[in-house]
């Protein structure tokens, strides 16, 4: 069995759903272009801009300067993203089912539980409030606070170092292959996220 175990947060830990921020407060087709993966300024654009350190403000001003009242009434669509900054915890539907179960037993094991993820410090402390389970990582490396993101190899060397890790000992867990493979290219041992019952497997529990 690994000695620690790193977790990625969104779709491994956390069932997070950006649309629950907003759904009900603004029209279906506006919350359809606002969260369309294909925008170029869109809301996924900007959500990778916040993992590497854009702040809310600076995210606006420039959703802003992108965005012009065309086809809304004016500020119309800078606000959904004030409102979506504004109530982004609802995003936070869930823990994945089964994950609360594996990091307990992982713990009990006496394996060391970390965390490593694309995300903002604002939305990782959100998600300790709302999910106790959260507390059994030692600690998170965050990429919004290193400026820098997975797969970039440096954020894995420097979850490396500050938590003391053997690699060949770790594993990494991430939901997506190409994280996941940037891990093990660093030398950890890391496993593509499809559910909890296939971690578990995977880490031989």
């Amino acid at each position: 069995m690994m000695t620690d175990v790193i977790f990625d947060y969104c779709d491994v830990l956390l069932d997070w759903r950006p649309r629950l921020a907003l759904d009900g407060k603004y029209p279906n087709a506006e919350l359809d272009a606002f969260f369309d993966r294909s925008a170029e300024y869109g809301f996924w654009h900007y959500d990778e801009l916040s993992d590497l350190g854009w702040s809310e403000d600076r995210i606006i001003a420039d959703y802003a300067a992108h965005h012009h009242a065309d086809t809304m009434d004016a500020g119309y669509p800078v606000q959904l993203f004030r409102d979506y900054f504004d109530r982004q915890q609802l995003a936070l539907y869930d823990m994945i089912d089964g994950m609360p179960t594996l990091l307990h037993d992982l713990d009990a094991a006496g394996v060391r539980l970390w965390g490593l993820t694309n995300f903002t410090a604002k939305f990782v402390h959100a998600a300790h409030r709302k999910f106790p389970w959260l507390g059994l990582l030692r600690d998170t490396v965050v990429s919004s606070e290193e400026r820098i993101h997975k797969p970039d190899p440096e954020i894995y060397r420097r979850a490396i170092a500050r938590f003391a890790l053997d690699p060949a000992t770790t594993a990494f867990v991430d939901d997506k292959a190409r994280n996941a493979d940037a891990a093990t290219a660093v030398g950890l041992n890391g496993i593509q996220f499809l559910n909890a019952a296939q971690v578990r497997a995977a880490l031989g529990l």
